[in-house]
């Protein structure tokens, strides 16, 4: 029988930022600089299209990142994301975190929070 020792409970959330298409893996690697083990892209459309549309004039490509990162990290995610946001227009976007209400596994939560798993033999 294993045991699990020395996990600590680290919250985790779930970082949702809608960038510019270009400017995408840019944000990814500050996402991952900051122990974020798992990402998603989505093609998306920013918030005024249907303005835009009804205007005629064309939107261009979003890119919905997602990221599970811990709790003790999103806050930084977040100023970091609003720094680089502030650069220009190239680099607007939008990003907020949601936060996990459970977890089931610990290798899964090792993984996303990265933390270093030890397993004891009983």
């Amino acid at each position: 029988m294993t045991d699990t020792r020395n996990i600590a409970p680290m919250k985790l959330e779930l970082l949702l930022a809608v960038v510019h298409d270009s400017k995408a893996a840019y944000y990814s690697s500050l996402i991952r600089s900051r122990q974020a083990n798992l990402q998603l892209y989505f093609p998306c459309k920013g918030t005024s299209h249907l303005l835009l549309e009804y205007l005629g004039l064309t939107d261009r490509p979003k890119t919905l990142l997602m990221a599970v990162v811990r709790s003790d990290e999103s806050a930084t995610v977040i100023e970091i994301l609003k720094e680089h946001f502030n650069k220009g227009k190239e680099y607007k976007g939008v990003a907020f975190t949601l936060p996990f209400s459970s977890m089931i596994g610990t290798l899964a939560y090792g993984f996303l929070s990265n933390e270093k798993i030890v397993k004891e033999q009983a």
